[in-house]
This record gives C-alpha cells, structure tokens and sequence, in this order.
C-alpha cells in the first residue's frame, strides 16, 4: 500500500476488527467506526495503537459515514450478522450498511473499497442471510467507487468465539451435532487480515469477488476430532438430522424476539464449505495457514 493510506473501518470493534486496526496501525492512519461508546473503549484497550481515530455512529447513516470518511482513501467493511432478531434484521446490517458506505465513498472519491461476505452468498439463494449479503455484494459492484469482496467461511483466531465454541467440543466427550458431515473449511483469522491489508490496494482487484477460505475441507466432525488433538481428547460425535434443528429453531421464532438460534442461521452453518482458494491466494500475494497450525494457535 501507498504510504500512509487512510483507511475507514466499519464495524471495528469485533474481533476481525481488533486485529485489523492493530495490524494497519502505526504504518497508516485509520479511522475505527463503531456503534456505541463501550465499543470504543474497547479499541482504546488495545496496545501500540497510538495513529487511530474513533467516530461512533449508526452504520446507515449516509451522510454521517460521508463525514467521517471525508479524507479516508480506502475503507474496509466488516459489519454483518448471521443472526436475525426484532431489533437486528439482514437488511439493516447488510443492505443498508453497504448503501450508505458506497454513497459515502462515492461522495469522498475513495481508491477502494474491502467488503467481507460469506461463501454461499446467492442472490437467488432460498437462505436469507446469504441472500441479503449477495445483495449487498451487488450493491458496492454497481457504484462508482471499485470493490473487492472477499467471500470466506467459519474464521478462527485466537480467543474469538468460533475458536471458543470448537474447543468446548473438543474437549468433549460426547457431541451431538447437526449433519455431522456438513463439510468446514476454516481459515485462520491472521490470514484473512493479511488477505484484506493486501487487497486494499493490489492491482488487479477492483471490482472483484474472491472466494477465499483455509487449505483444508473437512466434515464437521472431523474437524472436531482434529481440534481434540490439541485438547488431549478424542471427542465422538452423533448426528441429528438438520430438520429436528429447523424445527426447534422455527418454534424459538414464534415465541422470541431474539432466540438464541434462527432458520437462517443454521442454513449458513450448515453450508458445506468446499473451494480451492488456489486462484484468490495468488491473486492476493498471501500465503495459507495450515489448518493443524491453525487450530494449535487457536484451541492448545
């Protein structure tokens, strides 16, 4: 990248957004947008980050994204969901969110703009979730300002929530799953990083959607049996048909405003992951994570 580029992240206080800011900071001035005040504190919790500029703002607010974009020359957009409730809709989080940050960039004269998505998003997809992130996808390819979309599966790093949740099932004994061969293919979170500082400015990339994922697709149960190689453990697991989970999920619908799992989002779970990312690496310049030393950073 130029020197000193100016780069607006969205959504940077989760953990893909903690590492990026860590990992720009320092060589270019970045600008971190989030939600709220507690989401602020916790960028000013993070070490060596002394070049960093905080705006809290509603993501869907055009002209308050324009403002703090005013002399950003790139912008990085990490905001999405998997999961609807009454106060948090796919439309909101997706479709609105990339509406306002195209106009904003647009009305700025930003070089580029990096948009995370999910592998699977169609619009013509039956899934919601991965409909309305094709759908944002479409939106930031028809303005005026270029994209590269990087589409990847179930991100692992260090102490996040997925790497989390895999080592309580490693080091389990028994695992009840949905679909147990529905195929990972997980990728380390420090490779998606060098992946979006790269493509902020790699030639080549405007307007483009890259499917990138880890080196290995592996059923879902394998992948808990490799993790439990790092726990010590041999962990089994039973299936139960994805139908029984649709089912619960659809009568938690009816009686929550914010069930703790939704249709939509085991559908995205349940995706079968299974790509060469051969093309998006060379594209890119950056070089995959085992998925062994993977999980050894992320579940010893």
């Amino acid at each position: 990248m130029t020197e000193r580029a100016r780069v607006l992240v969205t959504g940077a206080n989760g953990h893909l957004g903690r590492r990026l800011v860590s990992h720009l900071a320092g060589e270019h001035h970045v600008h971190a947008v989030v939600r709220s005040e507690p989401a602020r504190r916790q960028l000013e919790e993070l070490p060596d980050i002394a070049d960093i500029e905080t705006s809290v703002l509603d993501y869907r607010d055009s002209q308050a994204l324009t403002e703090a974009a005013r002399e950003s020359t790139h912008a990085v957009h990490l905001v999405g969901i998997i999961k609807e409730s009454s106060r948090s809709r796919y439309e909101d989080a997706h479709e609105a969110t990339t509406r306002a940050l195209s106009a904003a960039a647009d009305a700025c004269g930003m070089k580029r703009i990096v948009y995370l998505s999910i592998l699977g998003a169609d619009v013509a997809s039956p899934n919601p979730c991965l409909a309305s992130k094709a759908r944002a996808e479409r939106t930031l390819l028809e303005a005026r300002t270029p994209t590269l979309i990087l589409r990847v599966p179930m991100v692992l790093g260090e102490n996040d929530f997925a790497s989390s949740a895999l080592k309580r099932r490693a080091q389990a004994s028994v695992n009840v799953l949905l679909r147990t061969q529905s195929r990972e293919q997980p990728i380390y979170a420090g490779d998606v990083i060098a992946a979006i500082g790269e493509g902020l400015e790699r030639p080549g990339l405007d307007d483009v959607i890259l499917n990138l994922a880890g080196p290995e697709s592996l059923p879902r149960h394998q992948l808990i049996r490799r993790a439990g190689q790092f726990t010590g453990n041999a962990p089994h697991a039973f299936s139960v048909p994805l139908g029984i989970g649709l089912a619960a999920a659809l009568v938690l619908e009816r009686v929550s405003g914010n069930p703790p799992i939704t249709r939509a989002m085991l559908g995205v779970l349940d995706h079968d992951d299974d790509i060469d990312p051969t093309d998006a690496v060379k594209r890119l310049g950056i070089e995959l994570t085992s998925l062994d030393e993977t999980l050894r950073r992320c579940i010893s």
